[in-house]
């Protein structure tokens, strides 16, 4: 993790592997197209969030291969109580505001918060939804320094979009949170 307790983005491929083969045991070669198809699909093909082996997480003992050996074979792979911790430990993160990489571990979050108790499922939600109001401050604020600039400013344009984006996104984890 960075030094903020962030996820790094061999953090965030973890969390998608594991999220996977929490949800169920997978094959080696499934698992590794999965993970790489969700995280180009959210994030875009990044070379630096497809360097982690698959292989790896065996290493550790956070999966365990069942009937053959592993990569080799194309042993069915499952999560192991280590894996499970590691994966708890990833869900529940911070997050860092408006980066690519945050926009991944969001997904990432969504698709897997059901494996975590209702409690962290609603204190991930009050996570993001603190991220979500920093940011939309910060952006207020930022707006607040340009106003005397005159309807010649596009970066005023540029802000009210991203804070618009950023207040119908609140709105939608509020309702989300009360779901919950």
């Amino acid at each position: 993790m960075f030094t903020d307790n962030t996820l790094t983005p061999k953090e965030a491929v973890r969390l998608c592997a594991l999220g996977m083969i929490a949800r169920q045991s997978t094959r080696y070669s499934e698992l590794a197209g999965s993970v790489r198809h969700f995280i180009s699909r959210v994030a875009g093909p990044q070379i630096d969030l497809m360097g982690m082996s698959i292989e790896l997480l065996r290493y550790e003992g956070l999966v365990e291969a069942i009937g053959g050996e592993g990569m080799e074979d194309d042993a069915q792979l499952t999560i192991t109580e280590a894996g499970s911790r590691e994966l708890h430990t990833l869900l529940t993160a911070r997050l860092r505001p408006g980066t690519d990489l945050s926009k991944l571990i969001i997904a990432l979050k969504m698709r897997f918060l059901d494996l975590l108790d209702v409690k962290e499922q609603q204190a991930q939600a009050d996570l993001l939804l603190e991220m979500v109001e920093s940011e939309l401050a910060r952006l207020l604020d930022l707006r607040g320094a340009f106003a005397g600039d005159g309807d010649g400013c596009h970066l005023i344009d540029w802000l009210d979009h991203d804070i618009e984006t950023l207040e119908t996104r609140l709105s939608w984890l509020e309702a989300f949170r009360t779901r919950l």
